[in-house]
């Protein structure tokens, strides 16, 4: 397993946003396969992006990869460590799959089709009360003194509502996936990206699960911004608690 080799590790954006070799090679096998089958097809790749690729979801089908979600726990062997890929048409996605390696655990859907974790249903909790929630969410990469202290007080203000508790395994996939299972009520998170969350964002829906912006609005996977929970008053309670931070839309060049 790659998890147990050596690796060599890259910085892309900051200090705790990481590329290992084993990211670029998955990602090349899985675009070079895709395109074989389907070559008028698009793709929005993390890697590819990262190398200068333009970020752009059109209407066209494109399939929207990342190759290993939580690159930090795989460098470190922390055992959540994840493969996303969603595919979309008319910048709607219509099936996504979320392979947690680790746990040979395959979550997937298709709209329409329900949500289903190594071939069984999921269903997410229907939770409704917020001080009954055990809640998931992210750091994230960023590391300036604004993005901290509005990630930290949105945990502070979370805890005091109060929530069971937080919890973060390191990959944003796997973090929404929870709640598709019920194992967690809700995730929010500020900063990530498409791919990080256009599979299990179709997944926890399928389950049953809402997910939108975190200012309330619609769900928009470019937006960088996101709340899944398992009921709308969950996800509403999280939306008046919850601030974002700016953070540059994807494909864009201007902050929010």
């Amino acid at each position: 397993s790659s998890l147990c080799l050596s690796k060599e590790v890259m910085l892309k954006s900051s200090p705790a946003d990481l590329v290992t070799e084993t990211d670029q090679r998955v990602e090349k096998i899985l675009i070079s396969a895709i395109r074989d089958k389907y070559p008028q097809h698009k793709f929005i790749g993390e890697e590819s992006v990262a190398a200068g690729e333009r970020l752009e979801l059109s209407d066209s089908p494109t399939w929207i990869i990342d190759p290993i979600d939580g690159t930090v726990n795989f460098v470190h062997r922390f055992p959540f460590v994840a493969i996303s890929i969603a595919f979309a048409v008319n910048k709607q996605t219509e099936f996504g799959i979320v392979y947690s390696c680790v746990e040979d655990k395959l979550y997937c859907a298709q709209r329409g089709g329900g949500a289903f974790l190594n071939g069984e249903p999921l269903h997410a909790s229907g939770q409704e009360d917020i001080s009954r929630c055990l809640v998931v969410t992210e750091i994230g990469a960023e590391r300036d003194d604004l993005a901290l202290s509005t990630m930290t007080s949105n945990i502070f203000r979370l805890l005091k509502l109060p929530v069971h508790g937080v919890r973060a395994l390191g990959t944003a996939a796997v973090d929404m996936c929870q709640v598709a299972t019920g194992g967690a009520d809700a995730y929010y998170h500020i900063g990530m990206h498409c791919w990080d969350i256009a599979a299990s964002a179709l997944i926890v829906q399928e389950a049953g699960g809402v997910v939108m912006d975190t200012d309330g609005s619609q769900f928009d996977m470019m937006s960088r911004k996101v709340i899944a929970a398992s009921s709308s008053a969950v996800a509403n309670r999280i939306a008046q608690v919850v601030q974002a931070f700016p953070c540059r839309l994807e494909g864009t060049f201007s902050n929010i």
